[in-house]
């Protein structure tokens, strides 16, 4: 049985520096526009239809010279003058940011020493070849999402050399020797997909409060002055 473990009270920060190790798989949910349209488009994954709360997939390198966590990942990246577009390796120090990131997990698949120098070399075989970012085949696995029959068939937009962020890990571990959704196509995995695989695993979710709407927001201020009246008057 796989073994889902939530805690709170902790910072991106701190949750990370616990639980990022090497070989370890990270899903986020972002808070931006696109983020929130991965999450939408994966309801088709459930039979309620409800929204993934993930959107970015990623592989945990662990801790290197520089005494920080690095992590391997396929993305698209905006910098001031450049765009730094397919897969690459960045400091874990961008998940930090609660307001951009605000649901994480790490999925510890138990891994040995050998699996993970495999998953870590062959992910940095990706980031020597320059492997893109593929867009393309993102498209191709929404229209996919829509008619399940074609998920297990080849992205109808597969294109070499490209991979997006699920569709990345999920090629490393079954290159590696662990399939974490068997019959289905690499390059139509979602990171929901990854959360649920039946691969044994233990899921370390970190769960904060939601934060109040604009309504619940209004409804607070309008009891705070009710109440402030009601102090007045008595």
């Amino acid at each position: 049985m796989n073994e889902i473990i939530t805690l709170s009270g902790l910072s991106n920060q701190e949750f990370l520096d616990k639980y990022a190790l090497p070989g370890r798989v990270g899903l986020a949910g972002g808070s931006t526009l696109i983020d929130k349209a991965i999450g939408r488009a994966q309801r088709h994954v459930d039979a309620e239809k409800i929204w993934s709360r993930w959107s970015h997939a990623f592989l945990f390198q662990g801790i290197r010279h520089d005494k920080r966590h690095w992590v391997i990942e396929s993305d698209l990246q905006l910098h001031r003058k450049h765009i730094q577009l397919g897969v690459q390796e960045n400091r874990i120090d961008k998940y930090y940011d609660e307001s951009l990131y605000g649901s994480l997990a790490v999925l510890d698949f138990n891994l040995n020493e050998e699996q993970i120098a495999c998953l870590l070399s062959r992910g940095l075989d990706l980031v020597a070849a320059k492997t893109r970012y593929s867009i393309r085949e993102l498209v191709g696995t929404l229209v996919a999402l829509r008619h399940p029959s074609l998920r297990g068939r080849t992205n109808l937009l597969s294109r070499p050399k490209s991979f997006y962020c699920s569709a990345f890990v999920h090629h490393l571990f079954r290159s590696s020797g662990l399939d974490l959704a068997p019959g289905l196509d690499e390059k139509h995995t979602t990171p929901e997909d990854l959360w649920r695989t039946l691969a044994p695993h233990t899921a370390y979710v970190l769960e904060r409060a939601a934060p109040l709407n604009a309504g619940s927001k209004t409804i607070n201020r309008l009891r705070k002055l009710r109440n402030r009246k009601r102090a007045i008057s008595g």
